[in-house]
């Protein structure tokens, strides 16, 4: 990777000092993907995000380096991750199926759609529904999407100047909405994704605070984020429908 950084031309001073941020970003993303994922790869695709953030970094835009580098670093990383989904589109259809049912029976009801629930609206066992989750939680879009709004620390000073304020409008109002679905799931639920993202627990450390089985906390948390899909359907098309 180094002989192809310098053969780019970029300095290798500057490459070497910001490389610990590309294995620092990759560690802390390769925590939230799933275990298919490689450190390697991340790292990869992050070195080539440095290589472009020298390139392009325009101090006049008023945030710093480190700043810039680390989203265009963690962007290249989920691009890649994205690039290489290797889920089967029969996955992604019935995801999108799941929460279509959960949206119309939370219209319908006025409450929280339940398993059963869901799992007769399809037409489907409650077996079948939990394996619908279970692959749901195995493919790679699971993590990753969800990852744009989880916090990340590397984000939280930045602010793209480039933004009109119609996006910058678009940009609040979708993260309020958001944050407000969140609020609004079932305590179990809001609890898994609260463990997962802000105290960054992994699905077994969940499963022994909540005394359930892993493959429970898995079920919990890729129902977590159907509902959540299915609760923010006015964002989930055009440009925002990569979110989830």
């Amino acid at each position: 990777m180094y002989n192809s950084v310098r053969t780019a031309g970029t300095g290798d001073e500057q490459v070497l000092e910001y490389a610990p941020l590309v294995k620092r970003i990759a560690y802390y993303l390769l925590n939230k993907l799933p275990d298919s994922v490689l450190v390697d790869d991340l790292i990869q695709a992050g070195m080539l995000g440095l290589l472009d953030a020298l390139k392009n970094y325009d101090a006049a835009q008023g945030a710093s380096f480190e700043t810039y580098a680390g989203i265009r670093i963690r962007g290249a990383m989920l691009d890649e991750v994205r690039r290489s989904d290797w889920t089967p589109r029969s996955v992604h259809k019935k995801s999108r199926e799941v929460s279509a049912a959960i949206r119309e029976i939370e219209l319908k009801t006025s409450e929280d759609a339940k398993p059963a629930q869901i799992a007769e609206c399809l037409d489907i066992s409650l077996d079948e529904y939990y394996k619908i989750l279970q692959d749901s939680t195995n493919s790679r879009f699971f993590s990753v999407e969800e990852l744009s709004e989880s916090g990340d620390s590397f984000l939280e000073d930045y602010t793209d100047s480039k933004l009109n304020p119609e996006d910058i409008f678009k940009q609040n109002s979708f993260q309020q909405s958001l944050a407000e679905s969140i609020e609004s799931l079932p305590e179990r639920e809001k609890l898994v994704i609260s463990l997962y993202y802000n105290e960054g627990l992994n699905l077994r450390e969940i499963g022994e605070v909540l005394s359930v089985s892993e493959s429970r906390v898995s079920q919990i948390s890729s129902q977590a984020m159907l509902r959540l899909k299915s609760r923010m359907s006015e964002w989930t098309s055009g440009e925002v429908e990569g979110l989830f």
